[in-house]
């Protein structure tokens, strides 16, 4: 399950909401998004990617629209859109381990979009402060999903010794 966005204040009469902290991808119109377990369609989309709004089929009203506000979108994994090659979700990444060869550095926390990349906050093993990783090709030698296993440069990132 991914989450889509969380429901802002009611926009208008008809059931039409805005959505906080979106993920816009997850937005199409004719979507299905899941609140409290009901499943229903995206039915109407406008405003901008940062400030959307969407009606729900399930949801006809401003008294509806406003009862939701608070609540998780969710959308099933099944439902998102395919990714590209070398393309992550950030929940595909959460709880990763960070290694470099036989060197564990972590787990990984949480992905953060800075203004030139994305970095991966990685709770070090050690302890020490998170150790951010960002994600080019770099720092990044691998990424296994399945395995839940991130292989780092750790020269790259100023956490190995040079080489000499």
């Amino acid at each position: 399950m991914l989450i889509a966005g969380i429901v802002g204040r009611p926009h208008g009469l008809d059931g039409s909401f805005y959505v906080n902290a979106p993920r816009i991808d997850l937005l199409e119109l004719g979507s299905e998004l899941t609140i409290d377990g009901v499943a229903s369609t995206i039915v109407r989309r406008a405003g901008t990617d940062a400030h959307p709004i969407l009606r729900l089929a399930s949801y006809a009203d401003r008294n509806a629209a406003g009862s939701l506000r608070g609540k998780q979108l969710v959308c099933e994994t099944r439902n998102a859109p395919a990714l590209g090659p070398d393309e992550y979700r950030a929940e595909d990444l959460e709880g990763a381990h960070v290694v470099d060869g036989e060197h564990d550095l972590g787990v990984v926390r949480r992905l953060i979009a800075l203004p030139s990349c994305e970095c991966l906050s990685v709770a070090r093993s050690d302890g020490g402060p998170d150790l951010l990783v960002p994600l080019v090709r770099d720092a990044i030698r691998s990424v296994d999903v399945e395995r839940g296993l991130i292989e780092v440069d750790r020269q790259f990132l100023g956490e190995g010794e040079p080489e000499s």
